[in-house]
């Protein structure tokens, strides 16, 4: 049997592996290369186009769970991930290009698998779907799918952080070191005092932003929030969020006034992300106002920052718990689109419609994973939440901060959490017939 998977993005090429490693035939719809949203630029399917970084890998934090939890469901794309890391301290950093063709040789692998090149804009509804567009979901499909929904599609604002040459950046004003020296040095740190703080402060708040004009909803996620908009929040904000200092001290020894981190992109030493600076200021005032920061001060830009429309629906009032569409149950929405937010979460979903695909149209169960869980509450969070106040949730541990008990100290506490999640969905696996479910 063919199942139609329209997107080739992280969420869509999860979901097909799962189809594919179970017999079924995936004809997968991918507008590249004929088309790019404003966003994408590599030919490959699964293409990062906002940060390198899929976050912690600490168990105990919510990120590092679901990543454990993917692996526990044998999901590809965070195979391939740990394959493809660069050094990022704590967290699972990858070469973004490796990474997209990895994933795209690996599905090519399959006979029963196809490629089928150009935007879709009509969606047959006799067929078994999986819709993974993301969230940079074309306006003519965004237009049929609202149709499908009975609603206008809702969107928010996402915004991606330059990327700096390597060789560029003054090390005279530089050092390398990771938070709490949790790492191997993965983490080049521009430090900034007082008054350099101020200088760079107000550049900011004053530079000059590409208008919105497409747009008459200017809803910003605060995951990705422009480090501009974050900045005029209050002097101090960006020093508690991005630009903290916390767990880093400079070559004489001190705590910074500020730091802005860079992480490396690829394994090679030569670009590096610059951590937290989503921004939507025009291009030549990024290149005034970064280069205020002295480590950045002959910096080359090898990419700017830039802001693109995030697209996804009012899933608790059209999806069921399974991610399919109340109206047409034949048909899944996987990812972003269906209002999980961030890259993991996005792999969650492409694993989960396609595991309850393959269920579907066997006749078996669905896969309805522990709400303790990470993934599990998140498939919880899409069905459950009020229509009425709707928004994109990434993992976070307040999904599953339900002991019954009080625990003081938060590490212990998370620890506990991550404990129980891990060991129920292990109980989940071993209780059902792995190779139906799993």
């Amino acid at each position: 049997m063919i199942v139609n998977i329209i997107g080739g993005g992280l969420a869509g090429c999860e979901a097909s592996y799962q189809l594919l490693k179970r017999g079924f035939s995936v004809n997968m719809y991918e507008m590249k290369p004929k088309k790019f949203s404003p966003a994408h630029k590599l030919n490959t399917l699964a293409e990062l186009v906002c940060s390198n970084s899929l976050k912690s890998n600490d168990v105990t934090t919510s990120e590092g769970l679901l990543k454990q939890e993917l692996r526990m469901l044998d999901s590809l794309l965070i195979k391939i991930a740990d394959k493809v890391a660069v050094p990022a301290g704590s967290a699972l950093a990858v070469d973004r290009n490796e990474f997209s063709i990895a994933v795209t040789n690996e599905l090519l692998k399959y006979d029963n698998f196809k490629i089928i090149e150009g935007e879709v804009t009509d969606i047959d509804l006799s067929k078994p779907t999986i819709i993974a567009t993301g969230p940079l979901t074309s306006d003519t499909l965004s237009k049929r799918i609202a149709e499908l929904v009975g609603e206008e599609s809702l969107y928010f604002f996402d915004a991606i952080a330059p990327i700096v040459a390597y060789d560029t950046i003054d090390f005279d004003s530089a050092f390398i070191q990771d938070r709490y020296n949790k790492g191997t040095g993965d983490y080049i740190n521009c430090p900034l005092n007082k008054e350099e703080y101020d200088n760079f402060y107000n550049a900011l708040i004053s530079a000059e932003t590409v208008e919105l004009k497409d747009f008459e909803n200017k809803k910003v996620f605060e995951g990705c929030m422009p480090i501009e908009i974050l900045a005029k929040r209050g002097y101090d904000t960006m020093r508690f969020g991005p630009l903290k200092p916390v767990g880093l001290t400079d070559k004489m020894g001190k705590t910074p006034y500020a730091v802005i981190q860079l992480r490396r992109e690829t394994r090679e030493y030569d670009f590096y992300n610059m951590v937290g600076f989503q921004t939507n200021l025009k291009f030549g005032e990024q290149k005034r106002v970064f280069s205020l920061i002295p480590a950045l001060k002959n910096a080359e830009f090898l990419r700017y920052g830039t802001m693109h429309k995030n697209t996804y629906i009012n899933a608790p009032k059209v999806l069921t718990r399974n991610f399919q569409l109340l109206s047409y149950p034949n048909v899944f929405i996987a990812g972003q689109l269906s209002g999980v937010e961030g890259y993991v979460e996005s792999i969650f979903g492409g694993l989960i419609c396609g595991i309850n695909m393959c269920n579907l149209l066997q006749n078996k169960p669905m896969v309805d994973l522990p709400i303790e869980t990470i993934c599990g509450a998140l498939q919880n969070y899409i069905a459950t939440t009020s229509p009425s106040n709707f928004q994109p949730m990434s993992a976070n541990m307040g999904l599953i901060n339900n002991l019954g008990y009080k625990v003081k100290d938060k590490k212990e506490k998370y620890k506990i959490l991550s404990d129980r999640s891990l060991d129920l969905l292990a109980k989940y696996i071993q209780e059902g017939d792995i190779n139906d479910r799993i």
